[in-house]
């Protein structure tokens, strides 16, 4: 399923879920932070022990660092749509969660300084020139959580989540503006590069998920 289908499917989950709510007393909005970004949240609970939520999340990020031996700037671009089921525990705050999302979450790098090897091979840094990578996963990713949800006369709450998303292994792309940019012996070193960059980020393809919430019962 692509973002733009998934946009429609929470769009309409969300306009039926505002005209079941309102009759049932059982809507409510919410903001959220945490390890996916910013997000705001609808939350509809068609029978005690059940809600569905859908909401989107989005943050950018910059960070430096090393990679694969190479130092990068770095921008993390979270961005996500979600629609999840909520099992809620009788007489309790826990709750069981899962999920599916629409995942456009993306590392975006480019290399800082001058760099003199790349895949087991030393170059000139003229020969190089700046290493630009962008790491993809899966347009859809399954989510599986837990939750606790605090409410205060039923009108305003705190929800907290743990969970993880499944984005898959990573998909990375690697090009080089340096003079020897489109030679196939440097374009084999390149790959080799890309492939240990790939292999780093492999752990990426489970995201952990903690997030904290404010939610209003209209």
């Amino acid at each position: 399923m692509n973002t733009i289908r998934c946009q429609v499917v929470v769009l309409a989950l969300g306009a039926l879920f505002t005209q079941g709510a309102i009759a049932d007393d059982n809507l409510w909005f919410g903001a959220k932070a945490g390890t996916l970004g910013l997000g705001i949240e609808a939350t509809w609970r068609p029978v005690p022990y059940l809600d569905l939520r859908v909401g989107l999340n989005k943050f950018d990020y910059d960070n430096s660092g090393s990679q694969a031996g190479i130092n990068y700037n770095s921008d993390l671009k979270l961005d996500s749509l979600y629609v999840t089921a909520n099992f809620r525990v009788p007489l309790q705050p826990l709750r069981f969660t899962i999920g599916i999302f629409s995942n456009g979450n993306e590392l975006v790098m480019a290399s800082q300084g001058a760099i003199t090897n790349i895949g087991g091979a030393t170059y000139l840094p003229s020969e190089i020139g700046t290493l630009s990578s962008t790491t993809s996963f899966e347009s859809t990713a399954p989510y599986l959580g837990i939750g606790f949800d605090f409410r205060v006369f039923n009108k305003v709450g705190i929800n907290l989540d743990l969970g993880v998303l499944w984005q898959d292994s990573p998909i990375v792309t690697m090009t080089a503006d340096g003079t020897l940019a489109g030679d196939p012996t440097f374009d084999a070193a390149l790959e080799m590069e890309r492939l240990e960059l790939e292999s780093d980020l492999d752990a990426f393809k489970v995201y952990p998920v903690i997030s904290l919430g404010f939610a209003v019962n209209f």
